[in-house]
Formats: structure tokens, C-alpha cells, sequence
């Protein structure tokens, strides 16, 4: 698989299809068991997560992405602190105004949605060039996921972003192209408006 320089890619499957293992191989997590990994040209299947980090890879997890015991504010500061200024983080709360409310409270007494919100923020202060979050709106309330699906499509204009989510329209909403997953493999694959329509998709995302 492959993702442009700006643009969405989903990753659709069901529960044990292999995404999530596909996204911490991507990151670094797991070693490749075959095949080559490349990142903006270069190869990146030996090298750790820090590296990748470094040469513009974002990774937001399922769970545990956020430090739950401290504030809003210092998972942001540990987010910038590479940066030079505050302006990361200013950039972040103008992107999630919400979490310019909730600045002085644990990041663990926030909502489903709002801890999302702070990981996926968290995650942009270290300026990515590709973005990839599993599953950004497990256990967000309803309202607040129209809100992230807004963010995550004016944030695939600007630079890469992979997706793995649950919430079809969503997904579909962000994504410009869809990779289908069975078992570890990538039976189904396309633009997303094609692959919307196609009969095949729900056989492959039915329980």
C-alpha cells in the first residue's frame, strides 16, 4: 500500500483483519515480517519509531495515548518540547477549541472525545508529515464525532493522513482512497466515492 503526500487513506476491515498490527509496523512497534517499508523516499523497514518520528511520522493509538494523570497542559508541553515557542500548541487548541477549556484538568477526567481530541493534537505538535490514527472515534459520543471527521478532513489537505475507524461514513468522509483487509491481506482497494458503492464492501466489513 502507498499514501500520497496530502490526502486521506482509510483502512477498513473487520476486528482482526490486521489493521492495527499494520499501523504499529508502519510505526515501528512490530518488525515487518515481509516486504519493504518506505518513507518520503527512504527505506524505513529496519529503522525504531524514533527515527520515523523524526522524519515526519505521527502515530495515534487505540489506547493509552494520552499521559492520564497529568494535565491537558503538560501533555501538550511534552507534545512541543522540541519546539522553540508555544505556537505548536496555540496552532492545537485554535485546530480543538474545546481543550482550551480544559487546559488545568487530568487528561484522564476528560471525555472519550476530548482525550482524542488531545492525542491527536499531541501528536501534531511534533509538525508529521503523515498522520496515522487507530480508531480516532472509539468511544466518542455521536456529537463530538462529526467535530473530529471535520478536523481530520481539513488536516488531510494539508498533509498525509491514515485512518483506521470503524465509523464507515467517516472514514469515507476523510479518506480519498480505501484499502480493504481480510486476514492480512488487501482483497479490495480504490478511490473512496468507488469503493462507497461497491456491492463487495459490506461482505468484507460484516461481523
Amino acid at each position: 500500500m502507498s499514501a500520497p503526500r496530502t490526502g486521506g487513506v482509510a483502512i477498513l476491515g473487520r476486528n482482526g483483519a490486521g489493521k492495527t498490527t499494520l499501523l504499529k509496523t508502519l510505526a515501528g512497534e512490530l518488525k515487518a515480517m515481509s516486504g519493504e517499508i518506505e518513507f518520503d523516499g527512504m527505506a524505513a523497514t529496519g529503522v525504531g519509531t524514533e527515527w520515523r518520528v523524526r522524519h515526519g511520522l505521527g502515530y495515534v493509538p487505540q489506547e493509552h495515548a494520552v499521559f492520564a494523570k497529568l494535565s491537558v497542559q503538560d501533555n501538550l508541553n511534552l507534545g512541543a518540547i522540541t519546539q522553540k515557542d508555544k505556537a505548536g500548541i496555540d496552532k492545537v487548541l485554535d485546530f480543538f477549541p474545546k481543550l482550551s477549556q480544559r487546559l488545568s484538568q487530568p487528561a484522564g477526567t476528560l471525555s472519550g472525545g476530548e482525550r482524542k481530541m488531545l492525542a491527536i493534537g499531541r501528536a501534531l505538535l511534533s509538525n508529521p508529515t503523515m498522520l496515522m490514527l487507530d480508531e480516532p472515534t472509539e468511544g466518542v459520543w455521536i456529537g463530538v464525532i462529526e467535530e473530529i471527521a471535520e478536523r481530520l478532513a481539513a488536516l488531510s489537505r494539508e498533509i498525509s493522513v491514515i485512518i483506521v475507524e470503524q465509523h464507515l461514513e467517516l472514514a469515507l468522509r476523510v479518506a480519498d482512497y480505501v484499502y480493504v483487509m481480510e486476514r492480512g491481506q488487501i482483497p479490495l482497494e480504490g478511490e473512496a466515492e468507488t469503493i462507497r458503492n461497491d456491492p463487495a464492501l459490506l461482505r468484507y466489513l460484516a461481523p
